[in-house]
């Protein structure tokens, strides 16, 4: 069975034990967190699409932990110009071990 959630702007295509690593939640490493946002649910040939959210679709998920991602470096330069410009910067994120996947329609 899998599902595909939206969470922090994004589409995830998730399935029962999944690891993935989502855009910062709140909540404490060891926590369940709910995602009701469930836009598809599959279950080999029975497909559920919502319009735009499934009715009574359901991930849960158990939050292991959250962090820091790897640092972007931005860059600006102009030759000849002396000008350069550089900055980093690293996106907290939250890694998320799927549970179960559940959907009543």
């Amino acid at each position: 069975m899998y599902a595909v959630i939206k969470t922090g702007g994004k589409q995830y295509r998730v399935s029962e034990g999944d690891v993935l690593r989502v855009e910062k939640l709140e909540g404490e490493p060891g926590s369940t967190y709910e995602f009701t946002d469930v836009l598809m649910v599959g279950d080999g040939e029975n497909v559920t699409v919502g319009s735009p959210l499934v009715a009574g679709g359901r991930v849960t998920a158990t939050i292991e932990e959250t962090a820091k991602g790897d640092k972007v470096d931005i860059v600006k330069f102009r030759r000849r110009q002396g000008y350069l410009r550089m900055k980093g910067h690293r996106q907290f994120y939250t890694q998320l071990k799927v549970t179960g996947i559940s959907c009543d329609a």
